[in-house]
């Protein structure tokens, strides 16, 4: 029997051109599996084969567990300090083996061993096509619509499938049978049987990849393409950078009569494709990002990571876009919060801003409105910029003396040890239990208590949407922190 197993393995492998070793793991496994039926529980085997002999041999495995984490499968497992009875080197991880009886082959049944051993090499073959294929290093996968599996499409490639899911295609694209496609790689899963490629034709990165074959300057290094934005089969901004003074980006990536971008948008079912100039200066980005609109101001504020745009009546609706798209994108493109606005709602804003500033100063520094004034007009917004900033910033400021300045910054300070032990005070009112919960951060326990938020069971007993107005959370986040507050409901800790 074991010169007829040698005999098959040898015959197998020539068959299908694979490697004797995996044929060995097919028959291993086969012979595990025939093994295991003989016991109820859900035992772990290992059948090893003699790759000269033909001889095997079977052993039943317990794998080592800490000895606080329990049995999760007593049958397969065993916690460390039974484990070490049996060997004394034994650690977490390793296996603790026992020789049992082998299975003779005849037992297997030739139809089962052969279904196992099939479909190891089938999975082996898959593998080989897989690995070769990906050692290409293709970013775009070009092939041929083959079917449908619940509503996504599988795309076949020689022998190598694709999977281009619902949610990855081009919105009221209708691809059929036989269609030629172009996707973008965007990871393999070797979890999903037949087609382990997964597919995008709505992500950044395909366009990125089409302008890469369509533009060589970009292969060469000469330019670049710093980001990219869509809203798949209608409309994208991209940005794009020159190495090389003597080329401009917009035009090269455009071609001549525009024949570069219409490849890239012919692909992309009529998504309409604006090129944008990549600058390091983030208003100069978000100006030429929002284009076509023209830009009459902009405010950065650095620490919320957002920009105020102001534009007159005539490019407001063109800054938006229909249903907003246009500032999508172009917030998508720089990664900078946008909030457009006509030159009424930014006076507006200034105003609530200047007065909020206004109000501050008088009452945390006691002074009046005109030195509260002149310190906004110097662009001054917290107490914190009044207490830290260079002394001689402040003392350039023509309208204080040395003397105004210091009583200034003296003040600052002590109305900012105030507001911190005024806070310290009120966060002891919150439980050491809420403030340890996992997901809690000062800014929330601070928000908690100002909405009389104190314990672990309080937080409990609020609504998603309860939580949501006191501290800003969405709603997912909000219902994670309320269910993680409950969790001792229903462990029975509390």
């Amino acid at each position: 029997m074991n010169r007829e197993l040698l005999m098959l393995v040898d015959a197998i492998a020539r068959e299908k051109n694979v490697e004797r070793d995996v044929v060995f793991g097919a028959v291993e496994s086969a012979l595990a599996q025939a093994t295991k039926k003989l016991y109820s529980g859900e035992v772990d085997v290992r059948v090893a084969i003699d790759l000269d002999t033909g001889d095997y041999d079977t052993f039943r495995r317990w794998l080592v567990v800490p000895d606080d984490a329990g049995l999760q499968n007593p049958d397969a497992e065993e916690m460390l300090m039974d484990a070490v009875d049996r060997k004394e080197d034994v650690e977490v991880g390793d296996y603790i083996e026992e020789q049992i009886e082998s299975v003779p082959i005849g037992r297997i049944g030739a139809m089962a061993a052969k279904q196992v051993i099939l479909q190891k090499i089938r999975d082996a073959e898959r593998e080989m096509l897989l690995n070769d294929f990906m050692a290409r290093g293709d970013k775009i996968f070009n092939g041929t619509v083959k079917r449908m599996d619940k509503g996504d499409i599988i795309v076949e490639s020689g022998r190598v499938e694709g999977r281009l899911k619902r949610g990855e295609m081009i919105p009221k694209e209708n691809l059929r049978n036989g269609d030629r496609v172009r996707a973008m790689i965007m990871d393999v899963d070797l979890t999903l049987r037949g087609a382990p490629i997964l597919l995008s034709r709505s992500a950044p990165e395909f366009m990125v990849e089409l302008f890469r074959n369509e533009v060589p300057e970009i292969e060469q290094g000469l330019l670049e393409i710093k980001s990219c934005a869509r809203d798949p089969g209608s409309r994208a901004k991209i940005a794009v950078l020159s190495h090389d003074k003597r080329i401009d980006p917009i035009g090269t990536c455009v071609g001549v009569r525009g024949s570069r971008v219409n490849v890239v948008t012919n692909e992309l079912a009529g998504e309409r494709v604006d090129i944008v100039l990549w600058s390091e200066d983030p208003a100069q980005f978000v100006i030429g990002a929002l284009a076509p609109a023209n830009v009459s101001s902009i405010v950065v504020d650095e620490e919320k990571h957002a920009m105020d745009v102001v534009v007159d009546e005539e490019n407001l609706a063109i800054a938006i876009g229909r249903g907003g798209q246009n500032v999508r994108l172009a917030s998508d493109l720089t990664g900078w919060k946008i909030n457009i606005m006509d030159a009424a709602e930014s006076a507006q804003k200034q105003e609530e801003e200047t007065s909020t500033s206004r109000k501050l100063f008088m009452e945390k520094l006691d002074v009046d409105e005109e030195i509260a004034d002149i310190l906004i007009e110097e662009g001054f917004s917290s107490l914190e910029e009044v207490a830290y900033v260079p002394l001689q910033e402040m003392l350039e400021i023509e309208r204080f003396d040395e003397e105004t300045v210091n009583e200034l910054r003296t003040r600052a300070k002590d109305a900012l040890l105030t507001m911190e032990i005024v806070h310290e005070e009120s966060v002891a009112r919150v439980s050491q239990e809420l403030r340890d919960l996992e997901g809690m951060t000062p800014e929330l326990v601070a928000q908690l208590e100002a909405g009389g938020i104190h314990t672990r069971d309080d937080l409990a007993d609020l609504a998603i949407d309860e939580l949501t107005e006191l501290t800003g959370q969405s709603a997912d986040d909000a219902k994670a922190l309320i269910m993680k507050a409950r969790e001792h409901w229903f462990d029975g800790q509390e």
